[in-house]
């Protein structure tokens, strides 16, 4: 899968594709480059190797990247007629200029060309600006549910449910 295409304010073009077993550690790095905004609610890293790979036994990485390095990344796992799409990661020096808008545009197309019918996501209750992000793209909060015991947490934390219906078209 292959995408290339330049979105306003991004500095060099970008190409999307599907990660790679070789493009594990690095992906790990960006993510929790990415994720860096968590931690005054979260205890730790967002991910290490062991946890990329895992995710890629269940689903895909779609990864952005330019002639300089990796610069972002959505995770896409196909749940029958439904997609599931999660970890939208952009390097930080990155952000702010399309490119999470952009590999966004490659997971819903990732799931259009699978027949899914919808897609749905969860988000850290913390991250406030989220939902809004994902409401300008047609999602809708759909409920919310328990945060995962596992992970340490600093403050109180809940998933905020959210789904989008994708046409036929």
């Amino acid at each position: 899968m292959r995408q290339s295409g330049k979105s306003p304010g991004l500095e060099k073009a970008t190409h999307i594709r599907v990660a790679a077993p070789e493009d594990v550690e690095p992906l790990a790095r960006l993510i929790n480059a990415a994720f860096v905004v968590e931690q005054p609610f979260i205890e730790g890293q967002r991910i290490d190797p062991a946890g990329v790979r895992a995710y890629m036994e269940k689903g895909k990485f779609l990864l952005a990247e330019d002639s300089a390095s990796l610069a972002g990344c959505i995770y896409v796992e196909l749940r029958g007629e439904r997609g599931y799409l999660g970890l939208l990661g952009v390097e930080p020096r990155r952000q702010g200029k399309g490119l999470g808008r952009q590999l966004m545009d490659a997971a819903e197309n990732y799931f259009r060309a699978a027949g899914c019918r919808g897609i749905d996501l969860r988000i850290i209750s913390p991250r406030t600006p989220l939902p809004t992000f994902y409401v300008h793209r047609g999602y809708t909060q759909t409920g919310t549910a328990p945060f995962a015991p596992d992970v340490p947490v600093k403050v109180p934390c809940h998933y905020i449910l959210m789904s989008k219906q994708l046409s036929d078209s």
